[in-house]
C-alpha cells in the first residue's frame, strides 16, 4: 500500500482516546471488547474523543455507553500511546486514562463492549488484558488508595 493509501485508511494524525478507571472494594471495572482492535481482550472502558467534546465529557459518555454507569471524572492517571507496528498497519492512538467515581446507573455491557464486570484487582494476572492495561490499573489503584 502506498503511503497515501495508508494515510487514507488510518489517518494522518494520532487518534485521541479517553478511558476511565473505577474501583470498588478491591475490584476494578473492566470491559471485554466485542470489536477490533483487541476483540475478546479485557480493557479499561473508554473510546475515541469526539470533535467538540471536552475530555471529561468524553470519559463520562464512553463509560456510560460501555458500562451503563454514570461517573464523576477525577485525576489523570496516565497518558498511554499505542503506535502501529509498521507504517500503514494500524492507527496511532494516544489515550488519556482518568480515575472515576460511580455516581449512578446500572452495570450492563453496551456499545462495543461484549461484557462489563467488576473484577478483583489482585486477580487480573490470568486475564487477557489489552497492552499496557495492567500497569495503568495498578497505578490507578495506588492513586485511588492514596499511595
Amino acid at each position: 500500500m502506498s503511503s497515501l493509501g495508508a494515510k487514507q485508511q488510518f489517518g494522518s494524525r494520532p487518534i485521541l482516546g479517553v478511558g476511565g478507571l473505577v474501583f470498588d472494594n478491591g475490584r476494578v471495572l473492566l470491559v471485554r471488547r466485542g470489536v477490533a482492535p483487541a476483540k475478546g481482550y479485557w480493557s479499561i472502558p473508554g473510546g475515541k474523543l469526539r470533535m467538540g467534546e471536552t475530555l471529561t465529557e468524553g470519559v463520562e459518555r464512553e463509560l456510560f455507553e460501555e458500562t451503563g454507569l454514570h461517573v464523576r471524572v477525577g485525576a489523570l492517571v496516565e497518558v498511554y500511546e499505542r503506535l502501529p507496528r509498521r507504517v500503514g498497519t494500524g492507527a496511532h492512538y494516544v489515550v488519556l486514562d482518568y480515575l472515576c467515581e460511580v455516581t449512578g446507573g446500572s452495570l450492563r455491557a453496551g456499545d462495543d463492549a461484549e461484557e462489563a464486570q467488576w473484577l478483583p484487582v489482585d486477580g487480573l494476572g490470568g486475564l487477557p488484558l489489552t497492552p499496557g492495561a495492567a500497569e495503568v490499573i495498578q497505578k490507578a489503584h495506588r492513586m485511588a488508595a492514596g499511595n
